[in-house]
Formats: structure tokens, C-alpha cells, sequence
């Protein structure tokens, strides 16, 4: 299966189903898809960006790797289905950038719970 990035439409502000913080959407051009304040997300991709995916559990954020091209990638796993999934970091976000204490935290862990604030 070839994953494909679907866009249009997608890049919409939401309300964080773990925290309620307000989220708005990115303005670089690609997708926000995670809180910035609290990391975490939900599973509603089945391709990035393309919000097919019924499963709609909550991502818990449980690790953190560098990418040479990507640079930091969330680390996250579905508490519903189990599903584990990879999302670019949004800290050049000029009016939201991701917590980057909270990025540092989640860096310096094991990937085997999920991070608390």
C-alpha cells in the first residue's frame, strides 16, 4: 500500500480530545494532526491527512526519534486498537509550536507508557 498525503481540506483547528486546549491549524502549509500543548492526537488517518480511519482512538504520545530529513517525529500509539504511528514535530509553528519541555521530556524516556504532564 502506497501512502499518499491528502491535504486539501484537512488543515482545519480542533479542539484537543485529551487537554481542550484550542488548536489551530498550521499555516506552512502541511497538516497539524497532534496538540502542541499536551502532544497528543487521534487516530482518524488511514493515509496522512486523509481522516478515513474509523477507528478515532486517542494517540498517546510514547516516544520521540530524529529524522534526518523530518527532524523530530512523534512517537504515537493508539489506546484503542494498539496502533503505532509517526508525526513530523511542529516547533517552527510561528503562533503555536509544539512544547518543546514537553518534546525534551518525552525524548528522554522509554517508549513503553505514555507521557504525563
Amino acid at each position: 500500500m502506497t501512502r499518499r498525503f491528502v491535504a486539501q481540506g484537512t488543515n482545519q483547528g480542533f479542539e484537543c480530545a485529551h487537554c481542550g486546549v484550542l488548536v489551530a491549524p498550521l499555516k506552512n502549509g502541511s497538516v497539524r494532526n497532534h496538540c502542541p500543548a499536551c502532544l497528543h492526537s487521534l487516530h482518524v488517518d488511514v493515509n496522512p491527512g486523509d481522516r478515513a480511519n474509523d477507528c478515532r482512538g486517542l494517540l498517546v504520545p510514547v516516544g520521540v526519534e530524529h529524522n534526518a530529513k523530518k527532524g523530530w517525529v512523534l512517537v504515537h500509539r493508539c489506546e484503542k486498537c494498539g496502533f503505532v504511528g509517526r508525526n513530523k514535530a511542529a516547533l517552527d509553528d510561528p503562533e503555536q509550536p509544539d512544547d518543546f519541555d514537553l518534546l525534551v521530556r518525552l525524548s528522554t524516556r522509554s517508549n513503553d507508557g505514555p507521557l504525563l504532564r
